[in-house]
């Protein structure tokens, strides 16, 4: 079972609605003969706000669960409730972006296409300050805690159960010049390292590729348990979406693959970051 919160709060969700749709029920029958309101349902399906295991026990002796997926879906409500690492770090996670760092806690494989900046699981201490310092309204507290979590999160990468990254960055991202040509050059340094991780394939998306399919910079999440569909997941200044409509992901899945293909190999793409890193080391 996913070990984060966010992971099996979604799992639950996914559950109790395929339970109502496998009863033929609607929302609103199912409210009414648990004297519920249709939309206390529609939020447990969705994973809006924590749920009760005890509530969940009423919906699965409704729907004549067994015992044992019953005993299961229970225990899944107990844990969606425990915080993760996190939470500690308070507003340094604004609560759109709090339920992305859960998911991804979560993946066995991650696709990203960055068209402007380094992703965050690549950058380093300094990067990360600088791109964290550029938001004007934020301490110097602030921007330490934004940057501790975004090293904790790159712990993702290592470890016997490390997911798979497959990252393809545009060009403009590595000539990009944030903060100096040292913090460039020991950012391009670490894009290496990571790169030579066999959980870890790195493309460039040179300036001369031409068209692709897409419009800005998003993140496919992929999960291991069969049930967990994809998820899509795009940042905006104040917000993000999650997309997970099959036809949805579908269309990124596609979009990311015509971009693996129109970029560099990870061979040539580590030629070009060397190529940069030394350009930046003058």
């Amino acid at each position: 079972m996913a070990g984060s919160p966010t992971a099996r709060r979604r799992r639950l969700a996914i559950e109790l609605k395929r339970l109502r749709e496998e009863s033929g029920l609607t929302c609103s029958q199912v409210g009414k003969e648990l004297d519920w309101s249709s939309s206390k349902i529609s939020r447990m399906e969705t994973g809006q706000g924590r749920v009760q295991a005890s509530d969940v026990d009423a919906l699965c002796r409704f729907y004549a669960v067994p015992e044992d997926l019953r005993e299961l879906l229970k225990s899944l409500a107990k844990e969606s409730k425990t915080k993760g690492w996190w939470h500690a770090h308070g507003d340094a996670i604004p609560a759109w972006f709090s339920v992305y760092v859960g998911l991804e806690q979560a993946v066995s494989n991650l696709r990203t296409y960055q068209a402007e900046f380094i992703p965050g699981l690549l950058q380093t201490g300094e990067y990360a300050a600088e791109q964290c310092r550029a938001w004007v309204d934020h301490t110097s507290a602030d921007i330490g805690r934004m940057v501790d979590v975004r090293m904790r999160r790159q712990e993702l990468l290592v470890g016997a159960d490390a997911p798979d990254l497959w990252a393809v960055i545009h060009q403009s991202a590595l000539q990009h010049v944030v903060g100096s040509r040292q913090v460039m050059a020991h950012q391009l340094e670490r894009m290496l390292e990571l790169s030579k991780l066999k959980n870890v394939t790195l493309q460039i998306l040179p300036f001369d590729a031409g068209a692709y399919p897409t419009t800005g910079s998003y993140t496919v999440l992929g999960f291991p348990e069969q049930g967990d569909p994809d998820v899509v997941y795009r940042e905006g200044l104040t917000d993000s979406v999650y997309l997970e409509e099959p036809k949805d992901v579908a269309l990124y899945t596609k979009a990311f693959d015509h971009l693996r293909a129109l970029s560099l190999s990870p061979q040539r793409s580590s030629s070009l970051i060397t190529r940069l890193l030394e350009e930046n080391s003058r």
